[in-house]
């Protein structure tokens, strides 16, 4: 029984009409894409015009036809209560809603008409399916935080049954959970991880301070797909040999869909299917190929409420190769709101902190994990978790480097802490600032 599949038809959510319809687009030629995504393109826009009062608002002066006419939103944009934002004839009761997780700063409740949201599951299912992941059989090592609320907590639970999903709590990441992960490995005939990567990276670590290779112990492991956190390429690497299986990167947005996935042929494809994809400047103009910018994306079939050029908040960079049927994601460089501003008034992306220091200590051995934190213009903190401190002479190295990278006359604090504060969803935020933003 595809109880997966099941689950989602008995909430309402038509998985097998968007299956269907998700292999009707997918098996369009590339002239034919084309128009159907212009056509896409400017229905939704035409749609939410005539029956979307906020929208009607917002985007007075656009023209369906003439796409550089569409204004680009944020998420301060949506910051309103759902009721407002909802077109006509949908209503709480006939959408599927959720929370933004607020990892950028500025969390919102959205919606989706059923339809849009059937076919967010499509386009994963699909995704997964490229290295024969099905959810109705495939059984999932879960790393994601769970709702502390009694309603909450048994409502994922019961996901996480109709999905053979075994969930690992992301909390605690003690070498006593992590034993305790690994006799569940030892026992369960678990076929995927998946999950935010790094409470996975230190699961990885621990398996490397004790010489094991995951898949040694459980033979049914086949890959491990991780979310929502950076990726570096030596944790990656640092993955595939302890678990003996490939890592895979994904990239999405719960008001939108899944963005970006990495391809058997190691490319983050972005998903063309139900998105439109951009990287405008800062005057929102859109970018050439390979040149970095703000992601702004469409959904193509959210009736509930517009997603029409919103900007993600995300800075990145789409390939040279890429094509309007198959984009490339090249690079996602971070957040917009983690932009270090430095005395000097020059801005660096907060994750250059985070590539600098950690290149530098990821050979202690004893730091396990460590966020990065602007106090002040001139002022970071380094809050990391380990056995022992730093040394002086490798925090002397640190302050070195992130002077020669940035500038002169920054100040470097350190603090070592026992552990590392994450979100309500479980996410950590390797870089984050205190400055406050220009209005």
């Amino acid at each position: 029984m595809k109880l997966f599949d099941l689950s989602l038809k008995l909430k309402g959510f038509p998985i097998k009409e968007a299956k269907t319809h998700l292999e009707f687009i997918q098996n369009k030629n590339d002239d034919n894409f084309k128009s159907y995504q212009e056509t896409r393109k400017q229905d939704i826009v035409l749609y939410h015009l005539n029956h979307n009062p906020f929208y009607k608002t917002f985007a007075k002066h656009a023209n369906p036809l003439d796409w550089n006419s569409i204004p680009v939103m944020t998420k301060q944009d949506l910051q309103q209560p759902l009721q407002s934002l909802l077109s006509d004839g949908f209503s709480k009761s006939n959408v599927y809603i959720d929370k933004t997780s607020g990892a950028s700063g500025t969390p919102f409740i959205f919606s989706k008409d059923k339809f849009c949201h059937a076919l967010t599951w499509a386009v994963i299912q699909d995704r997964f399916g490229w290295y024969n992941i099905d959810f109705n059989t495939s059984k999932q090592a879960r790393f994601y935080g769970i709702p502390l609320d009694k309603k909450g907590y048994y409502s994922e639970k019961l996901k996480d049954f109709v999905s053979n999903r075994t969930r690992f709590d992301v909390f605690d990441l003690s070498d006593t959970a992590f034993d305790n992960w690994l006799s569940t490995f030892k026992t369960k005939p678990i076929e995927y991880i998946n999950g935010y990567t790094s409470p996975i990276v230190q699961f990885a670590k621990h398996l490397q301070r004790k010489n094991l290779v995951l898949k040694s112990v459980c033979e049914s492991l086949r890959i491990c797909i991780v979310t929502s956190e950076m990726l570096f390429d030596d944790d990656k690497q640092l993955m595939e040999t302890q678990f003996g299986v490939p890592v895979v990167n994904e990239y999405g947005a719960s008001e939108l869909d899944l963005i970006a996935f990495e391809n058997p042929n190691n490319e983050w494809q972005a998903n063309s299917e139900t998105l439109f994809v951009e990287v405008l400047d800062e005057q929102n103009n859109v970018l050439p190929l390979g040149e970095e910018g703000r992601l702004v994306i469409t959904s193509l079939y959210n009736k509930s409420q517009p997603f029409i050029r919103y900007d993600i908040g995300d800075i990145g960079v789409l390939s040279k190769e890429s094509t309007l049927k198959k984009p490339i994601l090249e690079k996602l460089v971070g957040r917009t709101n983690d932009m270090a501003i430095l005395p000097s008034g020059k801005k660096a992306a907060g994750l250059t902190f985070y590539y600098i220091t950690k290149s530098i200590i990821a050979d202690d051995g004893h730091v396990k994990e460590f966020v990065i934190e602007q106090q002040k213009l001139d002022t970071f903190k380094i809050m990391y978790v380990s056995d022992k401190l730093l040394s002086k002479e490798k925090e002397a190295v640190i302050k070195n480097e992130m002077q020669l990278y940035l500038e002169k006359g920054l100040h470097i604090l350190f603090e070592k802490q026992d552990y590392l504060q994450r979100s309500k969803s479980g996410k950590l935020k390797q870089f984050s600032s205190l400055i406050p933003k220009k209005q």
